[in-house]
């Protein structure tokens, strides 16, 4: 999809799997990484079988570097309208401690990398 097709008042989203596999969707700046979750595994890609999970719950986006909180919004992220943003999608139980890179940070007399309370560090 190039962008001159995205509508102006959404966001594609280009997912890409550890498989090195992509596929674009096309979401609302109100939806939330639960909401894109439950999409794709709704409508989980041909393509993409080998891939497949067994439950929506378990998929997670990856932005920045960083797992995002089912209940982060795309508009929250400040994603361009009307543009594709690249975004990992990986099947994990259960995100990683928020504070476990923060507490070597800081030991280090570093400061925090957390952009906000809405995101994990890798």
């Amino acid at each position: 999809m190039s962008s001159r097709n995205i509508p102006s008042d959404k966001i594609n989203l280009r997912l890409i799997l550890v498989s090195g596999k992509t596929k674009e969707f096309l979401f609302s700046p109100s939806d939330s990484v639960g909401d894109i979750a439950h999409h794709v595994f709704e409508n989980w890609p041909e393509d993409w079988t080998e891939e497949a999970v067994a439950k929506a719950e378990i998929l997670r986006l990856i932005y920045q570097g960083r797992f995002l909180h089912s209940n982060v919004r795309l508009d929250a992220l400040g994603l361009p309208f009307g543009k594709t943003t690249v975004m990992h999608l990986v099947p994990r139980e259960n995100l990683p401690e928020p504070n476990s890179q923060d507490e070597r940070q800081k030991s280090k007399g570093g400061g925090s990398s957390c952009c906000s309370a809405s995101c994990c560090i890798l």
